[in-house]
Formats: C-alpha cells, sequence, structure tokens
C-alpha cells in the first residue's frame, strides 16, 4: 500500500519515510506561505494567565469563536482547536493561543489573514475581559503559576522533559514564538534552502528578541526563549551540523529523525506513553508502548513534529527561530525568508553569503545571540552588519517577486520594523528594557499593555 493512499497505511521500509519528505516538492507556482504565531492571554483584571475554564478563559474563547464560522476539534469532551478555511487556532501547553495560518500566495494575503485573526479575538475577547500580548517569555508568572491545558500529548512531554533538560517544562509553558512555513521544488532545492535558512536562523533571533524579563526582572538575555532551547532536549535541539555536510538529502535527515526517542502514539482517542523508545524499534514492531503493532505514516507524522530544531523539516521547511512579537513584526518574519529563499538570485546571494562558515561559527551564534542579539560579535564585525547584508538581499528578491498590494506597494513593506532596528541596532528587547529602567519605574506589568494585541 502506497503511503499516499491513506494516513493509516502501515509503513513497510524507510524508503517510504523518506519518500514522505520528498512529496513535499513542489512547483514553484504552487509554493506557498504559512505563519503561525503564539501569543500569551491574560485576564484584563488582574493580568493573570487565562484558565481552560470560567467565564474569561480559554473554553469561552473558543465558544465566541465558533461564532464566527470556526468549528471545534475535541480531544475528549474538550475542545482544545478550532479551525476553518484551512487555518487553524490551537493551544499550547501554557494556554498559547497560536494561529496556524492558511497557505498563502502573498506576504499581503499573509498580513490581511493577521488582520482578521487580531480583529476576531477582540471581538471575543473584549466582553470575556479577555486580552492577548505578543512576548517571547511570560514576563512575570512562575511555570508553577501557568495553567496547563487538557490535552493528552501535553502530559506525556511534561513527564519526559524533565528527564532531559533543565527547561524544556519553561520551553512549553511560558515561551512564545512566531515562525513561517516554506516550500521547496526539488531535494537540491530543500538541501540549499535549509543550509540557508538555519545558518541564517540566529540573523532572525537576534532581529526578533523579545524575551528579557522573568518574573518581573530583568533575565540578561534579549531572548531568554530562544536560551531556553539550548537546555530543553540535546536529542531533539540544536544546529544540526549534518545540514552542512556533503550527501544533505531527504534521506540523511530520515536517519536523524529515526535516531530522535519518541513521545507518544496516538491510538482510539488516547496518547500512549512511549517516552524514550525507538521508532526505528517500532518499524520492526518492537516498539514496547505497543508490541508487535507497526507504525502508520500518521505515527510518522506525529513524531516528526517531535523535534525541535532552529529549522525544521516536514513537507515544507519551518523556520523556528524567532520571538513572537507585535503584529508587524507578525508580518515580517514570512518577509525576511520569503525575500531570502522564494527569490532565486537572493538564495544565490545568501548562499553565497554563508557557504564557507564553519561549524563552529554556526555554534557560537547559537550561542551568543540569545544573550547579546545584534551586538553578537561576528568576524570582523557584529550581528548588526550581518543583519544589514541579509535584510539588503531579502529586500531585494522581494522586490524582484514584483507583487503589488491595492495601493501598489510591493512586499518589501513589510521588513520595515526590521530596517529600523538593524540600523539603529535597538531590539525589541531592548525597547522594553529600557521602558523598565526608565519610565515605567522598574516594573514589568506596563509590558501587558505595551505589547497588548
Amino acid at each position: 500500500m502506497g503511503i499516499h493512499e491513506t494516513l493509516a497505511a502501515t509503513i513497510e521500509s524507510k524508503s517510504e519515510l523518506v519518500a514522505y519528505l520528498a512529496s513535499g516538492s513542489k512547483p514553484e507556482a504552487d509554493w506557498r506561505i504559512g505563519t503561525e504565531h503564539e501569543k500569551f492571554g491574560f485576564t484584563t483584571a488582574d493580568l493573570n494567565p487565562i484558565p481552560y475554564a470560567g467565564p474569561s478563559g480559554v473554553r469561552a474563547m473558543f465558544d465566541g469563536l465558533a461564532g464566527l464560522g470556526w468549528k471545534p476539534i475535541f480531544e475528549g469532551d474538550h475542545p482544545i482547536a478550532m479551525e476553518r478555511d484551512g487555518a487553524s487556532i490551537s493551544l499550547e501547553p501554557g494556554g498559547q493561543f497560536e494561529l496556524s495560518g492558511g497557505p498563502l500566495v502573498t506576504l499581503h494575503d499573509n498580513s490581511a489573514e493577521i488582520d482578521t485573526h487580531i480583529r476576531e479575538i477582540h471581538q471575543v475577547g473584549d466582553p470575556l475581559g479577555i486580552r492577548f500580548m505578543g512576548i517571547g517569555f511570560h514576563p512575570t508568572k512562575r511555570r508553577d503559576e501557568i495553567p496547563v491545558m487538557p490535552k493528552g500529548r501535553y502530559d506525556i512531554m511534561r513527564r519526559y522533559m524533565p528527564t532531559r533538560g533543565n527547561l524544556g517544562l519553561d520551553m512549553m509553558l511560558r515561551t512564545s514564538t512566531v515562525q513561517v512555513n516554506l516550500d521547496f521544488s526539488s531535494e537540491a532545492d530543500m538541501v540549499e534552502k535549509f543550509r540557508v535558512s538555519l545558518a541564517l536562523q540566529p540573523v532572525a533571533t537576534a532581529l526578533f528578541a523579545n524575551s528579557p524579563f522573568t518574573e518581573g526582572k530583568p533575565n540578561g538575555f534579549q531572548t531568554y526563549r530562544s536560551h531556553i532551547w539550548t537546555d530543553t532536549d540535546p536529542d531533539r535541539c540544536g544546529i544540526l551540523p549534518f545540514v552542512f555536510e556533503p550527501g544533505m538529502s531527504f534521506e540523511r535527515y530520515v536517519d536523524y529523525v529515526l535516531d530522535v526517542p519518541m513521545y507518544f502514539v496516538y491510538r482510539n482517542g488516547q496518547y500512549i506513553d512511549a517516552s524514550g523508545q525507538s521508532f526505528r524499534d517500532f518499524m520492526v514492531g518492537k516498539l514496547p508502548a505497543l508490541p508487535g503493532e507497526l507504525p502508520t505514516i500518521k505515527d510518522w507524522q506525529d513524531h516528526l513534529t517531535t523535534l525541535f530544531p532552529e529549522v525544521r523539516l516536514k513537507k515544507f521547511l519551518e523556520m523556528r527561530g524567532a520571538d513572537v512579537g507585535p503584529v508587524d513584526y507578525l508580518k515580517a518574519l514570512p518577509a525576511f525568508w520569503v525575500g531570502l529563499l522564494y527569490d532565486d538570485a537572493a538564495l544565490d546571494a545568501a548562499s553565497q553569503l554563508v557557504k564557507d562558515w564553519t561549524v563552529a561559527e554556526h555554534q557560537a551564534l547559537r550561542d551568543d545571540v540569545p544573550r547579546l542579539a545584534l551586538q553578537t560579535p561576528f568576524r570582523s564585525g557584529t550581528m548588526q552588519d550581518l543583519a544589514k547584508e541579509v535584510l539588503a538581499i531579502a529586500d531585494g528578491g522581494l522586490r524582484r517577486r514584483g507583487l503589488l498590494d491595492v495601493e501598489g506597494e510591493d512586499e518589501s513593506i513589510y521588513l520595515a520594523p526590521l530596517w529600523d532596528d538593524a540600523i539603529t541596532g535597538e531590539t525589541p528587547a531592548d525597547r522594553l528594557l529600557a521602558g523598565y529602567s526608565g519610565p515605567w519605574g522598574g516594573s514589568v506589568d506596563p509590558v501587558f499593555e505595551e505589547l497588548a494585541y
């Protein structure tokens, strides 16, 4: 039985796993843009995180969104997501509200989708006393003060995470990100885009740095969210040096995924704990959690979602290095990556820029950017210098796409906040810290208004 016939098809060989990834290849005319962003909900009365239940909770938000055409997705008796027109709204472990946008053609479409979403969460949330804010790490609450959402896979992850790192539970409960998902045309195109986006992910991390507070105080980082991933789980996070090596391919990524321990298997509406077990054993019917059973394509899909490198490959490439931020930054992230990856000349220029970087340099940027952001030293300059060079490449790529909005503006307009920051060297985190040490008088509470959508 072929892998395209049904998600329930049993996997019979590694070649089917490779073919699954390869099946994401599509002609340029069919490339799309998919943006996802998470945000923290809070009650306007007391700035506390919103619970799942209750009059000012997640379920009340879902009920209100149902009146706007969103359809609920249940796990047991609990609605845990909503979907409409190819987009979805889902819950991260700590109640972070995530919009996973539909596959869109232009950045103007993406802008309109985000504007519609923000308008709808106001329409539903304001009467409930609920607002949302865009910051990469929760600025005030301890881990044990964050409500946990009723999703079975998260129970398994919460038990397993502390066995692999010190900050995995913080990742689950107290971080929010924005990411963009982009297409490739072939294995060679995937490899080039993977290398460029993985090398330049620290540039995005620096430009979008927006998480300088922990439990009401500065934490010493520009993006604490990014730092958290360095102490979450070494098996499934990091810079993936093999991507830059000769022989990178769909099969090489499959080998990497097969070596990452599992979290769970989903059967009959239940998540079965398979944490620490091997998908390779699953392939030969020797998974301790399900002895004698073989995996399905759906099991492979699920396993792919439990890896957290800075760039993740599924049937598309996910850019995962940025803190969530204000609305103009939600629109800027896809612009940054579309400009670099969806124009041949830009992709070639970016490839030339990074082709001689060493693994040690990749790692140094990954290690230093969370604390130093645009002031991170790199070769004879800084990340700020590199950001301006990369933005110029992305800007050219967007202008050459020549896709105009109703006012005749091309997609490069969405890079504006990033240009401002690259020129000044000031990140969103810098502005928050300036507020804290200046007009906010040492209080973090004003961030709830400053970064509210």
